[in-house]
């Protein structure tokens, strides 16, 4: 014994120099096995490295042991070699656990290298290892000739410390058809067997019956135990003793004395001579009983022969038997409680612990783990560990009977540099029994304050298209701490924005906190720039903290309109829109789509009508760009009208654009054309006018079939392409041309020009290109067919105020 505390002493010492210089914390956890009784010693119960997710090459370094138990049998080993859990003694249930029905045995693992506690949980489950039994194997039952049929005889009991259904589950009788057997089943589960008489006796025919009673039970295999019983008749005896209660109860307290009487039971008789004398016996008793209690046979007294243990067993429960001289008896139960006395002071084992600890160590760092157990039981075995109130520390309750002594708040060095910590544990016995132990504790300094930002996130504004190099805000941190550990170093955290990092666009001075831009931003890029900024002291091991800031990028008018339709041409030419002769009022010519690359009121766009070659015979839409028709159409306006249209945004300064658009009078394509003709090539009054008017009629015949086979292929080139017309698909390079209104940035499809012809005037060199619009005002979507209006009217722009810049799209 000296050289196994020699020896636990000493690794102690070797573990306690390992966690100085850590921080550890218990974890609970549980672990449950379940493996059946009488296993080999040495036999495999679980495999713990796996279950803990441990390499097993590395299990010694982990230091996995199991928590020895104090004064307990320790039934179980752990292989440090394999991570695998072993018997290390025989089980046997019944004798661990006797009649209860869960049998468990419970233990504790501590890993030393984390400084983690694991209960384990060994389950027992039983086998079928014993046969039932009849103690004894031969029994002798007196009957009276003179019974009735029905009458029954109580059969003795089979022993099979076996749980559930390999316990007992049936009696089967032989060798009497006299008899039968009655099986029951008692209030708690217990089936007996009693002899019913189902044929009259008579003792001169057969004196004697011998009956095989076996019991069995549900194992597998099933094993079955047998006694002889031996019925003898006898001359009329009709009165069966009784005893004057069907349970005894007793209580005796666990330091009762040796010969001290248990109990008294009492049965009486109405019969008289030797049918009244009346035996006392048990009939239900086991070795481990047997060895306590004695019965003597003509008084009724239970004796204790033994001292009683509550720890051992604290319940009794015995079955006497009463018979009178004429072979009838009757039987009772015994029940003997033992009452529990505070014989035992807990028991108080400090498992680790560790001497130092730094001062900025966080609430609920474990100190040390303790192992408190109390071998009594009820309030004598209820423990209770406390430490003085006025200490920083907390004891909690980890698993079982373990407890883990931590911290219950920040540690301050310059207060209380050390500690002793009495740890006392008591139970609640009368009186109670304590046990205590001292902890001591040193506090060690250590550099415990970061730098602090007045706020949590910070939200900052720049215009685009700033200086490079242009200061953008300053940021200040704190530090409590002195000298080194108050010194503060500003950096830009990267990794949070990844695409564009903010390094490229930030640059932030490392002792002023102050942030420069490295580039003008843009804000049609990107309109903000996320990030961390981290403020770290000079202190060992530097201390930082880190916080949000955002730079939001605000929008300039630094983007003209862009007129998307009508499109400006390649080759110098106008654009072409055609207007019938009778187009009334308000008729809708064409459209004039813009957007704007800015966003909010710097995207808002107007459209003015500039410049006209007859003013007042078209309108346009201040929102829409819509161009109508303002009047009717007289004789004496021009055939081809030319009109400048400009778009203008509402920033500030404002920006525009301007597109010139040209419309031709005509009711038709070819009256268009010749009336196009005549006025690009007017006749010579000299010339002889029979000749001109023959050309002229084969001209335009010529121009007329031209025409026809020009849109006879654009029908066939539209209905290979009709799965791109339906899709919803636009070609702004070909024709037809789509109209559009930008709205922020965003193209909404209108309505697309359903004819067009191109027509190469030679005369001119110059090619236009006339389009026929569909008299619709309003937008249809062309999936749905929904009509919808095109622009939401906004609030009137000044047109007239600002200036204005002019960007001429020719």
């Amino acid at each position: 014994m000296p050289k196994t505390q020699n020896l636990w002493s000493y690794k102690g010492e070797i573990l306690q120099c390992l966690l100085m210089v850590y921080v550890w914390k218990a974890v609970s956890a549980q672990i449950r096995y379940s493996i059946p009784e009488e296993m080999q010693k040495g036999s495999f119960v679980g495999d713990v490295a796996k279950d803990l997710g441990m390499d097993r090459r590395r299990l010694p370094n982990h230091g996995l042991r199991i928590v020895p138990t104090i004064g307990r049998i320790q039934y179980f080993a752990f292989n440090i070699h394999n991570g695998h859990l072993q018997t290390s003694e025989r089980i046997d249930r019944e004798e661990i656990c006797g009649e209860v029905e869960k049998c468990i045995l419970k233990f504790q693992l501590i890993i030393e290298s984390k400084l983690e506690l694991l209960g384990v949980e060994v389950e027992i489950t039983d086998i079928n290892d014993n046969a039932p039994q009849f103690m004894p194997m031969e029994w002798k039952l007196k009957i009276s000739e003179t019974a009735t049929l029905g009458d029954r005889l109580l059969l003795p009991k089979a022993q099979d410390p076996d749980l559930g259904i390999n316990s007992i589950q049936n009696y089967r009788l032989s060798g009497s058809s006299h008899f039968s057997l009655d099986v029951q089943m008692e209030e708690n589960g217990i089936k007996h067997a009693e002899l019913v008489l189902e044929k009259n006796l008579d003792r001169e025919e057969q004196a004697v019956h011998d009956l095989i009673l076996t019991a069995t039970d549900g194992g597998d295999p099933v094993r079955s135990g047998s006694a002889q019983i031996q019925v003898i008749v006898l001359d009329a005896n009709d009165n069966a003793p009784v005893f004057n209660q069907s349970i005894y109860e007793a209580s005796v307290m666990e330091n009762i004395p040796k010969g001290s009487t248990v109990c008294t039971v009492r049965a009486t008789d109405q019969d008289e001579g030797i049918n009244r004398e009346i035996k006392y016996s048990f009939q239900k008793i086991t070795d481990k009983y047997s060895k306590n209690f004695l019965l003597n046979s003509t008084t009724g007294e239970i004796i204790l022969k033994e001292t009683l243990d509550y720890e051992a067993s604290s319940l009794y429960q015995l079955e006497v038997q009463a018979t009178d001289g004429g072979g009838l008896s009757d039987t009772s139960k015994v029940v003997v409680s033992v009452i529990d006395l505070n014989d035992n002071a807990p028991e108080l084992a400090v498992t680790f612990v560790i001497s130092s600890i730094p001062e900025n160590s966080p609430a609920g760092t474990v100190i040390a783990i303790l192992n408190v157990q109390d071998r009594d039981s009820g309030l004598s075995g209820e423990i209770k560990c406390f430490i003085p109130n006025n200490f920083p520390f907390q004891l909690k309750k980890s698993i079982d009977s373990f407890y883990s002594l931590v911290t219950d708040r920040a540690l301050d060095r310059e207060q209380v540099p050390s500690y002793n910590i009495t740890v006392t544990a008591t139970d609640h016995g009368t009186p109670p029994l304590l046990t205590s132990t001292v902890i001591s504790l040193q506090v060690l300094d250590t550099n415990d304050n970061p730098p602090l930002f007045t706020e949590s996130s910070y939200t900052f504004y720049v215009i685009e298209n700033n200086l490079r190099g242009a200061l953008i805000f300053a940021l200040k941190a704190s530090d409590p701490d002195w000298e080194e550990n108050a010194r503060i170093t500003y950096s830009i955290v990267e990794g949070v924005m990844k695409i564009p990092p903010p390094s490229s666009y930030l640059s932030i001075n490392s002792e002023s906190g102050e942030v420069y831009a490295l580039n003008s931003f843009d804000y049609e890029e990107f309109r903000e720039i996320p990030f961390l900024i981290r403020a770290q002291d000079g202190g060992s091991p530097p201390l930082s903290s880190n916080v949000s800031v955002t730079v939001f990028i605000l929008d300039q008018n630094d983007n003209a309109p862009e007129i998307l339709y009508p499109s400006p041409p390649t080759d110098g030419s106008t654009g072409i829109e055609l207007a019938p002769h009778s187009s009334e009022p308000g008729y809708l010519v064409t459209k004039v789509v813009a957007v704007d690359r800015d966003s909010g009121q710097n995207a808002w766009l107007s459209y003015q009508l500039l410049k006209a070659t007859e003013p007042g015979l078209f309108s346009i839409g201040l929102h829409t760009g819509e161009i109508r028709t303002a009047r009717f159409f007289l004789d004496k306006d021009a055939l081809k009208q030319s009109l400048v249209v400009l778009v203008k945004d509402s920033g500030q300064p404002p920006l525009s654009a301007s597109v010139t658009v040209t419309v031709v009078l005509a009711d038709s394509i070819p009256e268009s054309l010749s009336d196009i003709s005549s006025i690009s090539a007017p006749a010579d009054p000299q010339s002889d006018l029979t000749f001109y008017l023959v050309v002229a009629v084969a001209f335009v015949s010529c121009l007329f079939f031209t025409f026809l086979l020009v849109l006879l292929a654009i029908r066939l080139h539209r209905w290979r392409t009709s799965q791109l017309c339906h899709s919803g698909s636009m070609n702004f390079s070909g024709v037809p041309v789509s109209q559009f209104v930008g709205i922020d940035g965003v193209r909404a499809f209108l309505h697309s020009y359903c004819q067009e012809v191109s027509l190469t005037a030679d005369s001119r060199k110059s090619q236009f290109n006339i389009s026929k619009t569909n008299n619709s005002d309003t937008l249809t979507n062309p999936l749905t067919g929904e009509v919808k209006d095109p622009i939401q009217a906004a609030e009137d722009l000044n047109l007239n105020s600002g200036d204005l810049i002019i960007i001429q799209v020719s």
